[in-house]
């Protein structure tokens, strides 16, 4: 604990133990904003809040669950919002967890942690390496609950000063399984009026205690699909008494490839990623049939519609030019794009210069992965935004998804502190400025 200094420590002290009220009673909402974000801060990073948190994230990490098995991860996330008396709703979506902190009336604001796991095997040797063989938590989910659950235990020190109520989402299955519809769709979060999320981010260009975000388009929207190309198998030796559908395959591949460099506007980013190939055959046998699949992306729902439109004109038209049928299938739900929300940006800039700094608050080009969190931003307005983990002295940091992937646990502090001032200064400027998120307004 060395990061914390003797001179933090007692700040932090003072704070807790004198219980200094955060939240001032001046109407000087941006006097008040910016002592609440240099308070949250200063209690996240105290051995109190900091320790606590590394403590959750590891104990996380030693046991990844896959989507929708979240069942460890979820009991103990309301392990400690019950030794933090904070109330909450189980299960949700299956294995979800969404919790409480206010008055219990609106307005309401969201804060959102995905918290499952992937199946890879994890290659880091450390004291807390995954226990479960092949699952590991490569994509930093661990520490966005460690980080909400920071940021609610700051928040229920304060939870009588809260102007409203703060929505605590633990969801499942971020990983390909859309949780976060799953979590819409069960109706927990009608009555909200914004949400936010972060990713930690593993990038040198973004240190600890940096954060990087932008106005609209964000994040591309995803589709998976499969292909079936069906012809005749027959020998090797005798392709004239076949119909071969690995040619009729390979052709679709390859113009498959045409639907993005011949086809699309170059300012409207695509990809189109053919990334599986499967032909039963012997190596002097013509199969019966071929599949392939991949994904395509883009940050426009148009752009997503008309690729699927082509890929399947393209996959059945050559099929047929070399006399195979074919189908094609879009696995659903298809992700939409993470979009957001203007208001919601000049919100985040505005809060996070006075977290971490006007310095260290950067914008950023989309990037064409893709967020479930975008499902929550089709039906809320939503702002997500990416959390510097590179230390300015260490060796880079390994990508996400990787079997090397590390978490930098100084970033925790950060996006602890975040959370709670964007929340708690949006419920504090909601009723004189229901711009931001305010056509949910009347409904609450």
């Amino acid at each position: 604990m060395g990061f914390f200094n003797f001179f933090c420590f007692f700040i932090i002290i003072f704070h807790v133990f004198v219980a200094t009220p955060i939240f001032s009673d001046s109407n000087n909402n941006e006097h008040t904003s910016s002592s609440i974000s240099t308070k949250f801060l200063d209690l996240a990073k105290s051995p109190e809040v900091f320790d606590w948190m590394v403590g959750i994230r590891r104990k996380i990490h030693e046991y990844p669950e896959l989507s929708y098995e979240e069942f460890k991860t979820s009991e103990v996330i309301r392990a400690e919002l019950d030794k933090l008396g904070i109330s909450y709703k189980h299960p949700v979506a299956e294995t979800g967890v969404i919790g409480y902190i206010g008055t219990g009336e609106p307005p309401f604001v969201a804060l959102r942690a995905d918290i499952d796991g992937l199946p890879i095997q994890e290659m880091v040797e450390w004291e807390h390496k995954s226990k479960v063989p092949g699952k590991m938590h490569a994509c930093g989910h661990d520490a966005h609950t460690a980080m909400v659950l920071g940021a609610a235990k700051i928040l229920k020190q304060h939870e009588d000063q809260i102007k409203g109520t703060v929505v605590l989402v633990f969801q499942p299955a971020e990983e390909g399984g859309a949780g976060a519809k799953r979590v819409l769709e069960s109706g927990v979060l009608d009555k909200v009026s914004a949400i936010f999320g972060l990713h930690v981010a593993p990038v040198r260009e973004l240190p600890v205690g940096h954060v990087a975000s932008k106005a609209g388009p964000l994040l591309a929207g995803t589709a998976m699909f499969d292909a079936t190309i069906h012809g005749r198998g027959g020998h090797a030796a005798m392709p004239h008494f076949a119909i071969d559908p690995v040619l009729a395959a390979s052709s679709a591949v390859v113009n498959l490839q045409q639907l993005v460099s011949r086809e699309a506007d170059p300012l409207d980013p695509q990809v189109l990623t053919v990334a599986n190939f499967h032909a039963d055959g012997a190596y002097n046998v013509i199969p019966d049939s071929v599949t392939f699949g991949g994904t395509i992306r883009a940050l426009l729902p148009e752009s997503i519609a008309r690729l699927k439109e082509r890929i399947h004109q393209v996959v059945t038209g050559q099929a047929a030019v070399h006399r195979c049928t074919a189908e094609v299938n879009f696995h659903e739900p298809s992700y939409p794009a993470t979009i957001n929300d203007d208001k919601l940006h000049e919100h985040f800039l505005e809060v996070a210069k006075k977290v971490v700094g006007n310095n260290n608050v950067h914008g950023m080009e989309p990037v064409t992965v893709s967020e479930d969190f975008s499902f929550y931003q089709e039906a809320l307005p939503g702002y997500f935004f990416m959390l510097g983990m590179q230390s300015l002295t260490g060796e880079p940091l390994q990508s996400l998804h990787s079997p090397h992937f590390t978490v930098n646990e100084d970033a925790l502090p950060y996006g602890a502190a975040l959370h709670a001032s964007l929340a708690t200064t949006y419920l504090l400027n909601h009723d004189g400025a229901n711009k931001v998120g305010g056509k949910y307004h009347d409904e609450l």
